[in-house]
């Protein structure tokens, strides 16, 4: 049996959605084909949310392997490109917590499509080549682009078991780095052969807005919820306690120390820092930053995996920080030509991975009415890091090289050494953190109604009497 169906098997809710696309279902016929091989509207629901966040993020990563022609067509520094590529998670960190409160209220349906629209309009304002147009284009691109993985998130952590929560949050993720790569190894080579950046853009604008008439389609349509006419308290309420939560606030400072190594060295100057600092050419350079993302594709499901299997996410995190830390040190002060080329980015990358485990933690550690808020709530708190920290680090890098072109391998090891301290800093908070996994939840659970004699084997917990699975 693959996995997807043994998803299918697993989720409680797959049977009444199965009859109630039956019934209501429009005349989409690939999704009548899924549904007819047995493969749950859940299942469906996640795997066309979890493709749009391939492609938003390859959007994400685009401009890391194009900023000689954008620096040079918008009249920018390398600083200033940075922070116009930056512009991205201010939209991205603040929407987030739009993205999750709108889950919660009107499910993944009535949003997601809306969200691709935006980050299509947003790719065609960016290939105007004017600066003011191609910087509000960014912004919405961050702000439509938050739905692809608050929508997925949900999905995954609503309609599926918890002890598969932390895969499928990690597979999501794998999505989105899959696209991240593809920003870099795929759309590199295409700048490098001469496709104008323009012309990039407005095509991918284009598609993007074909895809959301697609998800508008594939995404099934959700139970009517009670209505509330005083939804606005209850979205700040919902908000109000997540913020509240000390364990919520330390997910999203244990993401964003995590995540920032990808999001700013690798996605923003990882292209011109190998060149510069380590005397790659322009393809080799594409090639090598590309792997970082590439190994979040096998960390993020992996590590996922690992902790749904050890019913725990702390030591998983920890271990993940400690790998990242030894590795990010060996690309910015180990000796060039000891290690295989692609090894120090590709560890890195699956190390990284360890940065969506908090994701997991955040829905477990909070009210299940408030599961889409909470991953709002992670996200903004994530990458308002990166939304903070993309020009700081492009100023320091500035400052510390006097303006010098091409920067030297020293201004580099200055300026992002502190990337070092914040993955440290995260391996240090897991120490504070709860664990909120189904080998520690469960059977606390179990011994409140008086059940006794539990354990835990594949993801069941198994008592003398009966085979109960997790919620």
């Amino acid at each position: 049996m693959g996995y997807f169906e043994q998803l299918a098997n697993n989720n409680g809710m797959a049977n009444g959605f199965l009859v109630y696309f039956e019934v209501h279902a429009g005349p989409c016929s690939l999704r009548r084909q899924l549904l007819a091989n047995g493969v749950s509207t859940a299942v469906v629901a996640w795997l066309v949310t979890a493709v749009y966040y391939f492609y938003q993020y390859m959007l994400r990563s685009a401009p890391a392997v194009m900023m000689p022609q954008l620096s040079e067509a918008f009249g920018l520094s390398a600083m200033g490109v940075a922070s116009l590529a930056g512009l991205f998670y201010y939209g991205y960190s603040p929407f987030s917590l739009v993205a999750g409160v709108a889950m919660d209220r009107l499910g993944p349906r009535k949003v997601v499509p809306i969200g691709a629209a935006a980050v299509g309009v947003g790719a065609l304002l960016f290939s105007t080549g004017n600066s003011q147009l191609a910087s509000i284009g960014r912004l919405v691109q961050g702000a439509g682009g938050v739905f692809a993985l608050i929508g997925a998130a949900y999905i995954a952590t609503t309609n599926f078991p918890a002890s598969r929560a932390a895969t499928l949050i990690g597979a999501t993720q794998m999505f989105g780095m899959a696209g991240g790569s593809a920003g870099q190894f795929v759309v590199g080579p295409l700048i490098g052969a001469g496709v104008p950046w323009t012309t990039f853009w407005f095509a991918m604008g284009v598609l993007d807005l074909a895809i959301s008439a697609l998800l508008a389609v594939l995404l099934p349509k959700e139970p009517p919820k009670a209505r509330n006419d005083e939804w606005l308290r209850a979205a700040t309420e919902a908000l109000a306690t997540v913020f509240r939560n000390p364990q919520s606030r330390l997910c999203g400072m244990m993401a964003g120390l995590l995540f920032i190594p990808t999001t700013i060295f690798d996605m923003i100057w990882g292209v011109r820092y190998l060149p510069e600092a380590r005397g790659l050419d322009y393809a080799s350079a594409v090639l090598r930053s590309s792997t970082v993302p590439l190994g979040w594709m096998i960390g993020c499901p992996l590590l996922g995996l690992l902790s749904d299997r050890l019913g725990r996410r702390k030591p998983v995190i920890a271990a993940g920080g400690a790998v990242l830390f030894v590795t990010l040190a060996w690309m910015l002060f180990g000796r060039a030509g000891v290690l295989p080329p692609y090894v120090p980015g590709l560890v890195a990358g699956v190390a990284s991975g360890a940065a969506m485990l908090p994701y997991t933690v955040i829905k477990e550690a909070n009210p299940p009415e408030a599961s889409g808020t909470a991953t709002g709530v992670v996200n903004f708190l994530n990458f308002t890091f990166s939304a903070l920290l993309a020009p700081v680090f492009g100023w320091v890098l500035t400052s510390v090289s006097g303006g010098l072109t091409p920067m030297r391998l020293e201004h580099y090891q200055t300026s992002f050494a502190p990337l070092l301290f914040g993955v440290a800093l995260a391996m240090v908070l897991t120490f504070f953190l709860k664990e909120t996994g189904p080998a520690v939840r469960m059977p606390a659970q179990l011994l409140a109604r008086g059940d006794h004699g539990t354990h835990i084997r594949h993801g069941e917990v198994r008592t003398a009497a009966r085979k109960v699975s997790q919620p």
